[in-house]
């Protein structure tokens, strides 16, 4: 007898079937496929960096004890950024918020960790802030393409329906919620109830691709020291603003409609676009 598939797209002709987010077991200890993602994410985004470092003389032996303070930091923002935004789903029970196995982390709470962390480091160990972003901009943004399959293993962070190319159904009984909007839009499948909706992982993983390829070509060209983070804010954040618009699980600023991560994207990408200007201008301006 064959089996319902857990995931289809329909519109490329593929199905998956026994996705399971618990990649094994230790001691009764469940593994979950979502932290090993993230995991390698981390370890590839740190062979990139390693390996600007040395082209740019820096002591690429600097990074993995970044990483090391970074990760603690990261993780405790992106996890206070999350539970502020969610605060009606913590303020009855605020050990919840201490409970990261069920999830609840927010990429820009861990950028702003790992910023904070680099401010601090780079006084500590004498090293130029700015040249060290840059080599580990390209790095960050490889870890983010990676770690967005762990939301497709754990099947969440997805869209709104669609019936574009990439549209992809999840099993109505496996996907991590149901948004009101998709109640009506239940498709049935070899008598199996499934979502059809957006990959927003998908587009985000293949955005932040493209970013660090053009991060990547471009390093060399760079005109500053700073520019290569610019343009990873940038990036980052125009494709941001677009794939936040998509998703259906939204951290909302208060009681408005508004996604924080899309205005906090849109705010970066007026800053990155604001600091390129002024210090092309200056380097101009100093040439003449």
């Amino acid at each position: 007898m064959k089996v319902a598939p857990d995931i289809i797209f329909p519109n490329l002709g593929i199905e998956i079937s026994n996705i399971n987010p618990v990649a094994f077991s230790i001691f009764g200890l469940e593994v979950y496929w979502y932290g090993l993602i993230i995991g390698f994410g981390i370890l590839a985004g740190l062979f990139i960096a390693m390996n600007l470092a040395k082209r740019n003389g820096i002591d690429e032996n600097l990074y993995p004890d970044f990483l090391i303070y970074a990760l603690i930091v990261s993780v405790a923002f992106a996890r206070i950024y999350y539970v502020i935004f969610s605060w009606d789903s913590y303020k009855d029970n605020l050990l919840k918020i201490f409970a990261f196995r069920e999830g609840g982390l927010a990429i820009y709470g861990a950028i702003i960790g790992a910023v904070i962390t680099l401010i601090i480091f780079s006084k500590c160990r004498n090293v130029d802030f700015w040249n060290f972003a840059d080599t580990a901009a390209p790095g960050l943004i490889l870890g983010q393409s990676i770690g967005r399959w762990g939301n497709f293993v754990n099947m969440e962070a997805f869209g709104g329906y669609t019936e574009n190319p990439l549209a992809m159904m999840l099993k109505k009984t496996d996907a991590k919620y149901i948004p009101v909007q998709l109640m009506d839009k239940i498709k049935t499948v070899g008598g199996i109830e499934y979502i059809q909706v957006h990959p927003t992982f998908l587009y985000e993983s293949l955005w932040n691709l493209a970013v660090l390829i053009i991060l990547l070509v471009y390093f060399k060209k760079r005109k500053f020291k700073g520019e290569i983070f610019a343009l990873y804010l940038l990036g980052y954040g125009l494709g941001r603003v677009w794939i936040e618009g998509l998703r259906t699980d939204q951290l909302l600023i208060g009681s408005s409609t508004v996604p924080v991560s899309q205005l906090l994207a849109g705010i970066l990408i007026i800053v990155s676009l604001i600091f390129i200007w002024y210090k092309r201008k200056k380097q101009e301006n100093y040439i003449n």
